[in-house]
């Protein structure tokens, strides 16, 4: 990808993070709000998500083993990705940013992203009436890393569509 294409590309995903991230103003319940929301991508949460059905129900075993896999492959890509990568966290540019404390120190693509859309949509191929609110939820936890800004907008998408490929690849 030609450099100039890249800088534009980085200044309108610095010029959105801007617009889109929790200002100094931001009450502290709103953030809060946001904190928790965001923690529904945790690590601690997506291989909770999966452990706790395999274990508490022998039923969903096959949807919570793809749900693994799904995680388990989208989070290696992940990690291989940032670290060729490197792109800087936002709060380690732009002082403003960062509403919450950074998990690395590498931004693109956002794991939160990914696990948390990985193991929603594994599920929502199990389960497809419950597609609606579980991407959302997916998707709303990407969101927050940005209105929290401890990810680019584009770091979100990308992350986002290493989940879906990732889903997509291991099939239902």
């Amino acid at each position: 990808m030609p450099a100039g294409l890249l800088a534009r590309l980085d200044a309108r995903d610095r010029s959105l993070l801007l617009k889109w991230s929790l200002g100094a103003d931001a009450s502290r319940r709103h953030r809060r709000a946001w904190m928790a929301i965001t923690g529904l991508g945790s690590a601690a949460v997506t291989i909770g998500a999966v452990v706790i059905p395999w274990l508490a129900f022998p039923a969903l075993r096959g949807a919570s083993a793809r749900a693994g896999l799904a995680l388990a492959l989208s989070h290696l890509v992940i990690q291989i990705v940032k670290r060729s990568v490197g792109r800087e966290r936002p709060s380690e540019r732009l002082a403003s940013c960062a509403a919450i404390a950074n998990p690395d120190r590498f931004s693109f693509p956002s794991g939160h992203a990914c696990s948390s859309l990985a193991v929603a949509l594994a599920y929502a191929l199990a389960f497809p009436a419950l597609l609606p609110p579980l991407v959302a939820v997916g998707l709303v936890v990407g969101w927050s890393r940005v209105v929290l800004g401890v990810h680019y907008p584009g770091d979100v998408v990308v992350g986002q569509l290493i989940a879906a490929a990732t889903v997509l690849t291991i099939g239902g």
